[in-house]
């Protein structure tokens, strides 16, 4: 590894493009997509679309003005809606980031890869892992809701991520941002340029998870980005716009964009900062958006606009701040729909109706089979993809509900499920005075179990109650039985074969 730089060489590497030629050092991936069956469709013929998948970090599904913001300044994603489809029932896999990008780019439940709570820094200092392991004592008891123990410290080599398959229909395959599924500045084994990605310019933690290194490719230029971090959304921009102007040849390319934005602790760079009506998170988001107008500018200015799939999303609900959509309950960590629905955008001129909204429910490892389809791939046929082809929804062409019934992991707690307008909650801590944390199957919970506070289960019409206001679990008890006896079955597949391998 290359000796840390200082803040401006790292810009300067960055803006001069001096770099290494990108070959990937790692070419298993696409072996590996083979041998789990990841082939070409035969017969297909159409022209393989570019593919730009934006990966915000914390946003709220309610922060861009195309989903009624009045706060914020948004016009580059507004006019990404404009131009595609808005989904206004899109969910997370998860409420939590690790988990829900684990899920995004495999296409399954993301208790299947073991990846269950955000990843901490492996190179953390011994009191934050001191309190690591207290938060894990007392969110055990009951007491707290903070720190869960994931199964492995990163995404196993096993899975096979939307690069690993692409890269099997020729596709370059490019990640700029946070990664987040393992420090591969300790354990470089979970590199992405291991996991299919012939490219990267980032980082491998959140940007609250410190030390956390800037790397091109394999060389490291930072040993840590400390909280120097005004300039990131500047700097990935800048990355993503380089990876398309590179790759605007004749084969397609995948460009992973994965913004630190606007996850806390909130920094903005002087072009944005104290400009917005929302505070700094305000401005955050404002420059998050000039990113998004920077990406569509390069892509209109190469050409490439018609036959690209441009898709913008956020990992998971907001966390303290920002807006998690049509006062919804709840909030990043939490199943209720505010930690769990989220902003969808998709925008591909040859395919989808400009200005399209799309109500119906679908789910982020949606996205994975969705994308091979349309790179004329076959899904692997050595283990179960949960996420379904939504190429219909995307086009307009279909209005069916991809799944009968939606699961709501919180960490490795199957807490609820939705099936067609009800939600309905087995067990869930209410997060309300006086005792948010009530779970009742925690020590605490049983301790605190009154009659006149939470109970369960808890049941919510979303047609008449998107807000989750209202539980009609007394009123039918014979829904609530139904999903249960569901989501017991769905536990019983799991415990036999957790991994989903066929």
């Amino acid at each position: 590894m290359a000796d840390t730089i200082s803040s401006r060489q790292a810009d300067s590497v960055e803006s001069t493009g001096q770099r290494n030629n990108g070959s990937n050092s790692f070419p298993e991936g696409a072996a590996k997509a083979r041998a789990g069956g990841v082939k070409k469709i035969d017969g297909f013929d159409a022209v393989r679309p570019n593919i730009v998948l934006i990966n915000c970090d914390d946003l709220g599904q309610g922060d861009p003005g195309c989903y009624g913001n009045p706060t914020l300044r948004t016009p580059n994603i507004d006019r990404l809606a404009e131009q595609g489809v808005r989904f206004t029932d899109f969910y997370a896999s998860s409420p939590l980031c690790t988990p829900s990008r684990a899920a995004m780019l495999t296409g399954r439940h993301s208790i299947r890869t073991g990846l269950i709570f955000p990843l901490p820094a492996e190179g953390m200092k011994p009191a934050g892992k001191a309190l690591m392991s207290l938060g894990r004592f007392f969110s055990g008891l009951g007491i707290s809701d903070t720190i869960r123990k994931n199964l492995v410290d990163g995404l196993p080599d096993k899975e096979i991520t939307m690069a690993d398959a692409l890269k099997v229909a020729g596709y370059r395959t490019g990640m700029v941002g946070k990664w987040h599924l393992g420090d591969y500045s300790y354990k470089p084994q979970y590199h992405p340029m291991r996991r299919g990605f012939d490219e990267l310019f980032g980082t491998p933690m959140s940007n609250d998870e410190l030390p956390n290194a800037l790397y091109r490719n394999e060389t490291m230029l930072e040993k840590d980005i400390g909280l120097d971090q005004a300039r990131l959304t500047g700097m990935s921009t800048r990355e993503a716009v380089g990876f398309i102007e590179r790759n605007a040849g004749s084969e397609p390319f995948f460009l992973y964009l994965a913004p630190h934005a606007p996850h806390l602790p909130f920094y903005a760079s002087e072009n944005f900062k104290d400009k917005s009506a929302g505070g700094i998170y305000g401005d955050v988001v404002e420059e998050l958006d000039w990113g998004v107008g920077q990406v569509m500018q390069c892509l209109e200015e190469k050409g490439l606009t018609e036959n690209t799939i441009v898709i913008f999303k956020s990992d998971n609900g907001p966390w303290f701040e920002g807006h998690p959509g049509q006062k919804r309950r709840g909030r990043k960590g939490q199943s209720y729909e505010g930690g769990f629905q989220i902003p969808m955008i998709v925008r591909w001129p040859a395919k989808i109706p400009a200005g399209s909204v799309c109500n119906v429910p679908a789910m982020n490892f949606d996205i994975f089979p969705t994308l091979l389809a349309a790179a004329g791939l076959e899904l692997p046929n050595d283990r179960i993809i949960d996420g379904k082809n939504i190429m219909g929804l995307f086009t307009g062409e279909e209005s069916q509900v991809p799944h009968d019934i939606f699961y709501f992991y919180h960490c490795d707690d199957l807490e609820g499920a939705r099936m067609g307008k009800w939600k309905y909650y087995r067990r869930i801590s209410h997060y309300v005075w006086p005792v948010p944390v009530d779970k009742p199957d925690t020590f605490f919970g049983k301790a605190w179990r009154n009659e006149f506070l939470g109970s369960w289960p808890n049941l919510y019409n979303l047609e008449t109650d998107p807000g989750e206001n209202y539980d009609l679990a007394s009123r039918y008890p014979e829904k609530c039985e139904e999903i249960e006896k569901i989501i017991l079955g769905f536990e019983q597949e799991m415990d036999s074969n957790r991994g989903g391998w066929l």
